[in-house]
């Protein structure tokens, strides 16, 4: 009897970062935008930090998601709102 095995799963590859954030400058009032890109479009669960603090899509944070493109804009930024901004998906991550 011939058995053949197969070392590959039918799960797809995680999803890495291609287009990595960039700084932000803008002025206290102004919105701020960050935008990443991802190597596919996926399923598995991203999340936008300010700081260590996850944030969610409210009226001070829209975060959208455009199929690859992931993008997050601080509404009318004040000077607590300066600090590091990250995007993390699977087990990478991004920082600005």
């Amino acid at each position: 009897d011939l058995q053949l095995c197969c070392p590959f799963h039918k799960e797809s590859a995680a999803a890495t970062i291609v287009e990595r954030l960039k700084d932000v400058t803008t002025y206290e009032g102004q919105d701020a935008v960050f935008e990443c890109r991802l190597s596919r479009e996926t399923a598995q669960d991203a999340q936008w930090f300010l700081g260590d603090v996850p944030l969610q899509s409210n009226e001070m944070n829209e975060i959208r998601v455009q199929g690859t493109r992931h993008s997050l804009i601080l509404r009318k930024v004040t000077l607590e709102d300066c600090g590091s901004v990250s995007f993390k998906v699977g087990q990478h991550s991004s920082a600005a």
